[in-house]
């Protein structure tokens, strides 16, 4: 049976084919949820197209009695998602809920990336996330309905809220798409959206063998992740916008808003040799992580699911 405030939605989720976007639209559809799968069918390097793996996704879903259409734009491609937008309120008759989940990665160390690289991953992560949310957020805005439920769920990464040395093309695309998601959650707020940004930990294609291999002993499932972009997606969700959701198997983490740990002042402007004495005394001792700091919460389910 559909989970509360979800049922009769419908929803965009982009790079649907696979990994955690099939994930992603599986467990909408199984919710009530009308979904338009959006892929390209590209290869993990971006690479060509196939509309096979969103065929295949969509006819899962219709098989299990779920009500999901094929879409192949180019996110990427700014009057290819305005059409995706559209076409999902024709088809649907309305948009409530865009899921972002569409990307490539190419990876390289900072000092042998290529510049065809970075742009074509900038491109699809963050041009991407854009060209959805802009063309949706002019919807929703046409609407004028502050009492809508509607949706969007971006995905960014721990690769970037870390660092990962052999990523800085998508580290920094996903760090745009938590600014994006910060932005569109301060602007559409009074057009009854929420926007949110899930940094995920999920075994697909797109993770080395090496690393899948290394956490055997506790796998990180695609439909994990889903299920909380799934409540985030929902009309119960009301209360989360503006956040960064980590997503690790069983573990769901909240990540902190940036924030100021220490300040220094002057009375006067700051000359070189004073201001390099305050920052060295003042803030050289401040750590840079948090780990191991933060609260952790065990939930134990009862057979019939709650707490």
């Amino acid at each position: 049976m559909p989970v509360a405030g979800l049922e009769g939605r419908v929803a965009i989720v982009t790079g649907a084919g696979r990994g955690i976007g099939a994930a992603v639209a599986k467990t909408l559809a199984a919710n009530g949820v009308s979904v338009v799968v959006n892929d390209l069918g590209a290869a993990v390097d971006g690479s060509g197209a196939d509309t096979s793996p969103a065929v295949e996704t969509v006819a899962e879903i219709t098989g299990k009695g779920g009500t999901a259409v094929v879409d192949g734009s180019d996110i990427s491609d700014f009057a290819a998602a305005a059409g995706l937008i559209e076409g999902a309120v024709d088809k649907f008759g309305k948009l409530d809920i865009v899921v972002n989940t569409a990307g490539i990665i190419r990876d390289r160390m900072l000092f042998n990336m290529a510049e065809e690289e970075w742009d074509a991953v900038i491109k699809v992560h963050l041009k991407g996330t854009f060209n959805t949310i802009r063309h949706a957020a002019e919807y929703w805005r046409n609407q004028r309905d502050e009492t809508a439920q509607n949706r969007i769920v971006n995905f960014a990464s721990t690769s970037g809220l870390f660092g990962m040395p052999s990523q800085p093309n998508y580290a920094s695309a996903k760090m745009g798409v938590v600014g994006l998601t910060y932005v569109a959650a301060n602007t559409l707020g009074k057009y009854g959206v929420t926007v949110n940004a899930i940094a995920p930990s999920a075994d697909t294609r797109m993770t080395p063998k090496a690393v899948v291999e290394s956490r055997a002993a506790k796998p990180r499932r695609a439909e994990d992740v889903a299920t909380v972009v799934a409540y985030l997606a929902s009309t119960e969700s009301s209360w989360c916008t503006g956040r960064v959701i980590g997503v690790s198997g069983s573990e769901v983490s909240l990540y902190s808003d940036p924030q100021i740990v220490r300040q220094v002042d002057s009375a006067q402007p700051w000359d070189l040799d004073t201001l390099g004495d305050a920052l060295s005394r003042n803030f050289a001792s401040v750590p840079r992580s948090s780990e191991g700091r933060w609260e952790k919460v065990r939930t134990v389910l009862t057979a019939g699911g709650g707490s």
